[in-house]
């Protein structure tokens, strides 16, 4: 399993590399939009479509709808603020699991998140892309998000007694994501120092951090809803040792829009 994983990693880390930071304009959107299609021919199985036809169709679907985004960027200033809404819902469905299952609306209700969860996420990278700075932001809400995971996995092994959300993914506790959230708050601080960053500007980024890190556990722990739902352990194995895309990107599915709504918020670019 550690040799697959080493591997697969070997051999994704210089396309992610090329396609987030060399790849420019119409490139990049087609880039990510492989991803996300890849991920939401996943979520079809998540939802409960095990047919291939179905999950073929779905994943078609996100693809024109991407292709509709990219035609339509106006659309942005609608999909990324509904985007935040959805992700105070996903954190109210994540708390209340199992018996939140009622409200998803069956298969057909979960492949409507489904596109809730990937859309936003295309778009939000998008946008970021084109903002000043574009890749050392994508670089800084990546870093953010495996950062807080790194720290989670740690001090969650060392210290993790009260479990997070038990019944949604037994093995993620309290510590783990208070360890987490002060890896990526350090490491936010110091950019800051280093920086020179003004009291109020450095008070906004780490709270800015917090809620980026907080909702991309929410992003973890929503698809882990869904696997367990669906009793499935991974969304595929298109990756080798890593299991499927969706288990790589659940996180940022929901910290880039959030990060990218915040970025809004304070000014650092419009859409």
């Amino acid at each position: 399993m550690l040799k697959q994983r080493i591997i697969t990693a070997a051999v994704l880390l210089p396309i992610a590399l090329i396609g987030f930071f060399l790849l420019e304009g119409p490139a990049f959107a087609v880039f990510i939009g492989l991803v996300v299609v890849l991920g939401a021919w996943e979520w079809a199985r998540l939802a409960g479509f095990a047919n291939q036809g179905a999950r073929v169709g779905y994943a078609l679907l996100i693809a024109l709808l991407v292709l509709v985004l990219y035609r339509l960027p106006g659309l942005t200033a609608w999909l990324l603020p509904l985007s935040v809404i959805w992700w105070l819902a996903a954190t109210a469905l994540v708390l209340g699991y199992p018996d939140s299952r009622r409200y998803w609306g069956g298969s057909l209700g979960s492949l409507v998140i489904g596109a809730l969860i990937l859309l936003p996420a295309w778009q939000a990278l998008v946008v970021l892309k084109q903002w000043p700075q574009g890749n050392w932001l994508i670089v800084a809400v990546m870093v953010l998000v495996w950062a807080a995971d790194i720290g989670a996995y740690f001090s969650g092994k060392t210290f993790g007694r009260r479990k997070l959300a038990p019944q949604v993914s037994p093995g993620k506790s309290w510590e783990g994501l208070i360890g987490g959230l002060i890896t990526s708050l350090l490491i936010t601080l110091c950019v800051g120092l280093y920086q020179v960053w003004s009291p109020r500007e450095l008070a906004l980024a780490l709270l800015g951090a917090a809620l980026v890190v907080v909702i991309s556990v929410v992003g973890d722990l929503t698809e882990s809803m869904f696997k367990r739902s669906s009793g499935i352990k991974d969304s595929s194995q298109l990756l080798p040792g890593h299991g499927g895309v969706m288990d790589r990107i659940d996180s940022l599915t929901a910290a880039v829009p959030v990060f990218t709504v915040l970025l809004w918020l304070a000014g650092w670019g419009a859409w």
